[in-house]
């Protein structure tokens, strides 16, 4: 079973960049074909915001197209998303895990994004 570790959160101004990792133990990456970031405002149910296959394709919702890059590197185990021109609408927890969403065993505490004057 794999553990994730979700990190670089935090406050930032509309228009700011923040740089989200996510770090895998328990189960080499490499051996994980699906992977993505999930986000989770109060209230709402948990949504897929992007994904990353082993073969290197990616998917975005498109509320986030164009705005946000995920990379994922193996040799360090982790998962990046790379969020540029937020947007309040952006405010979350975010999360990284499998995909699809019936194979995720557990989820890890998530980082806090919140987009704010």
């Amino acid at each position: 079973q794999v553990q994730l570790v979700e990190s670089g959160g935090g406050l930032v101004q509309p228009g700011g960049s923040l740089r989200l990792s996510c770090a895998a133990s328990g189960r080499m990456l490499s051996f994980i074909y699906g992977m993505g970031w999930y986000r989770q405002t109060p209230g709402k149910q948990r949504e897929l915001v992007s994904t990353i296959m082993g073969g290197g394709n990616t998917w975005y919702a498109d509320d986030v197209k164009g705005r946000f890059t995920i990379s994922r590197d193996n040799a360090k185990n982790t998962v990046y998303l790379q969020m540029n021109n937020l947007k309040p609408e952006d405010t979350a927890v975010y999360y990284c895990n499998k995909v699809p969403i019936r194979t995720v065993d557990s989820w890890g505490q998530g980082t806090q994004v919140t987009v704010s004057q």
